[in-house]
């Protein structure tokens, strides 16, 4: 045996340690579940490698996890017969957790009241909850097709120790990985073989490599039975499956602790055959919204697994899906890179997203306070899909739901156009920040006068999918903050009046304009103004606001707004006092500061900051004195 070298782990690795050694987490029995889960992911990938590599299992060719307990020594090991790691394998998977917002994750966790510790196996660090109950963990390991035996050493504290050894037995196999643990005192249950048994058959009976379970006692020649079924969940008949067997596989397939929101299980045959057994979860995974927007379905062929990240097999809008897609048309030994624009591939992916959306739609008409509850959690992602995937754009706008300022009752868009009024051609909508920001707005205060709904939407996604979907089953998508308004032809109003009311404020108008040259593109007077003097809107050929502020923050757009238009409320008490001041070239001054607050206050409720805060401040405080006299 070499000498063992002594290594740090990472600092999420050490804050994950103390909580798992510290726990007075009720159910530690998870770490069965998590360290035969990890076996088995062990033998599924050498399984794969051994497609092209035949050699690499010919002396050992059928995979088995097996868990032997001592009682004597206090020690229970979990081994497997899978890939193996080597040195390097050693150090990055027990050493460093790679995956983004751990750090996160693991703040929350140590400031939560539960500590649920059963989360863990989200993150792929599901080993470490070996630490709940042992108080030494060795890990010995020999990668496929390599030489050397290595040995991995922990009691749980800053360090662990790597070292190569030469003692070959202490594997079960010429390959693979033993995991034993040194149990702790209050630990001991974990050393009794039906204690053990029945962990396995509450989470693991679904693996479909054999799990057998050794404590000592058995008979030399006596044949030991797996006690896990052993056979691949989706291979089975749905009606041969209990509730509590899909919510035991969605837990292990998918690294979800909750229950499946939904369960679709079935078999596509013709000329392509494959079987899906996928589950939409009941909350949110921590990477809903990473940047990588990775899928996390498993694929398979003929049973043997290929890969878990697939980009050619789901669209990213439907990377909330969890599950399992076994193809019976793929080659045994299709590489990742042959994924790529491959046929049989390309025609599970369309297959899987209209099941997928036609799925979600049957729980639309049928189960709508639930669906309600998936929409909160997963409509912003979905809606990604509205201006990514043009063929299913129609057929997402259908099945997606959007607040409105009439209630604070979720609407389809199909809803809302059964709503609008004789007159009433477009889809209105206004995108923001948030639902009450825009429900606050003065653009809306005209439709509310006029009881004309409006879309409220603050997703950021919406402002990308609006500037791409003109209509919809042909009614216009209408943004009420561009372009003029057509709220006279609703309600009647006739042009005449329009025109009366302009000539009798040009002057202000005019005035206005010079004074906001450099801030405003045009000032005009509006229909959309009931209560306030004044607000900004863009020009019908500008970007959408909202749109335009994301850009920005991320970069990718100058930070020069482009300039909007000022309407103002000739009715407003206000712009009919600074119409009649406007006869006295005296008041110029005093207007022009006016109306440079009109303008900063109108930036302010379109959620902007004001141009120059220092000279905001001075103005209104000036108007505000000079009011007092």
């Amino acid at each position: 045996m070499s000498k063992a070298e002594k290594l740090e782990f990472q600092t999420e690795v050490s804050q994950l340690l103390k909580l798992m050694i510290n726990s007075v987490y009720s159910e530690k029995e998870v770490f069965v579940r998590e360290l035969v889960s990890n076996a088995s992911d062990a033998c599924d990938k050498l399984r794969y490698l051994a497609t092209t590599k035949e050699k690499l299992i010919k002396d050992d060719p059928n995979f088995k996890v097996q868990i032997s307990i001592n009682k004597k020594e206090n020690k229970i090991s979990i081994s497997d017969n899978g890939i193996g790691m080597n040195k390097k394998d050693l150090i990055s998977n027990l050493g460093t957790i790679a995956r983004s917002g751990t750090a996160h994750f693991l703040k929350e966790l140590s400031e939560s009241k539960t500590k649920d510790l059963s989360l863990i196996g989200q993150f792929g660090v599901g080993f470490y909850s070996a630490f709940m109950v042992a108080e030494k963990t060795k890990v010995i390991t020999k990668k496929a097709g390599e030489n050397k035996v290595w040995l991995w050493e922990s009691d749980g504290e800053n360090h662990f120790s790597i070292s190569e050894t030469d003692d070959t037995n202490l594997l079960v196999s010429n390959r693979g990985t033993k995991i034993e643990l040194t149990l702790t005192k209050e630990a001991k249950e974990y050393l009794d073989k039906t204690r053990v048994e029945n962990i396995i058959r509450k989470y693991s009976d679904h693996i479909s490599i054999p799990i057998i379970v050794q404590d000592g006692s058995e008979k030399k020649d006596e044949t030991i039975e797996p006690v896990n079924s052993a056979s691949a969940i989706w291979t089975r008949s749905k009606s041969q499956i209990t509730k509590e067997q899909y919510k035991e596989f969605y837990n292990h397939v998918g690294q979800m602790f909750d229950d499946p929101w939904m369960t679709s299980h079935y078999k596509a045959e013709g000329k392509i055959e494959y079987t899906v057994l996928n589950f939409i979860p009941s909350s949110k995974p921590f990477d809903l919204y990473d940047p990588a927007r990775e899928n996390r379905l498993k694929l398979y062929v003929k049973r043997v697994f290929i890969t878990d990240n697939c980009p050619e097999l789901i669209p990213p809008y439907l990377r909330f899906l969890r599950g399992v897609i076994d193809s019976e048309d793929l080659p045994l030994n299709i590489s990742r890179e042959m994924l790529q624009n491959n046929p049989v591939v390309s025609k599970i992916r369309s297959s899987l997203v209209k099941r997928t959306i036609s799925d979600l739609k049957k729980k639309l008409l049928k189960e709508r306070n639930s669906y309600e509850t998936f929409w909160t959690n997963f409509g912003p992602v979905l809606k990604e899909g509205i201006y990514e995937d043009f063929e299913k754009k129609d057929s997402l706008l259908e099945i997606a739901l959007f607040k409105n300022s009439k209630s604070k009752d979720l609407i389809t868009i199909d809803e809302y156009i059964e709503g609008m009024g004789k007159k009433q051609n477009d889809i209105y909508f206004m995108t923001g920040d948030s639902y009450e920001n825009i429900l606050n707005n003065p653009s809306l205060e005209g439709y509310k006068s006029r009881n004309i709904n409006v879309l409220i939407l603050d997703d950021p996604v919406d402002s990308f999918w609006t500037s791409s979907t003109p209509s919809y089953k042909e009614k216009n998508f209408k943004s009420v903050t561009k372009g003029i308004d057509d709220l006279g032809k609703l309600d009647g109003k006739k042009d005449k009046d329009a025109q009366k009311d302009n000539k009798s404020i040009e002057p202000l108008i005019n005035l206005l304009k010079e004074n906001l040259k450099d801030n405003v593109s045009d000032v005009r007077i509006s229909s959309r103004l009931t209560d306030s003097a004044a607000c900004l809107v863009g020009d019908e050929n500008s970007m959408d606001p909202q749109l335009e502020k994301i850009l920005q923050q991320h970069n990718q757009l100058n930070q020069n707004m482009s300039l909007k238009i000022l309407e103002i409320n000739s009715g407003h008490k206000l712009i009919k006092k600074l119409s009649k001041m406007c006869t006295k070239k005296e008041n110029f001054s005093e207007i022009k500061r006016i109306s440079s607050i009109l303008y900063e206050q109108s930036k302010i409720l379109d959620g902007e900051k004001p141009t120059d805060p220092a000279l905001f401040s001075k103005n209104l405080i000036d108007t505000i004195y000079l009011s007092l006299k």
